[in-house]
């Protein structure tokens, strides 16, 4: 992998961790925007690697909001958790019969709409 790869892939996560610290969000908000921007990533390669990182930074997260700062409410965590596997497993199989520029289309609305949601 070419340095300049590997510069722009550690740009990429420390925004993205950045970003879990201080918002909760970095994979699909920061990462997913950034590995198509910056390094060309094809949208379901950008979901893909980013949902493998975030499985690394979540575990990070978890711990120091936990242990550090008593943040973490494990039980709403599982409650949360759990039924979002289905989620995951619905989305996936949607993401590969939809078209990639459709699925653009569609994660800009949805940042889009939280942006203004947060701000009014």
């Amino acid at each position: 992998m070419p340095r300049s790869t590997v510069a722009r892939l550690a740009a990429i996560a420390i925004v993205a961790g950045a970003f879990s610290g201080l918002f909760g969000v970095g994979g699909g908000g920061i990462m997913v925007p950034l590995l198509v921007l910056w390094l060309g990533f094809e949208e379901r390669e950008a979901t893909g690697t980013s949902l493998a990182a975030i499985a690394i930074i979540a575990s990070v997260a978890v711990l120091v909001q936990g242990i550090g700062y008593g943040k973490v409410d494990v039980t709403k965590g599982v409650v949360i958790g759990i039924p979002a596997i289905a989620g995951v497993v619905a989305g996936t199989a949607l993401q590969q019969r939809i078209p990639t520029r459709a699925i653009s289309g569609i994660f800009a609305v949805v940042l889009l709409a939280s942006a203004v949601s947060l701000v009014t």
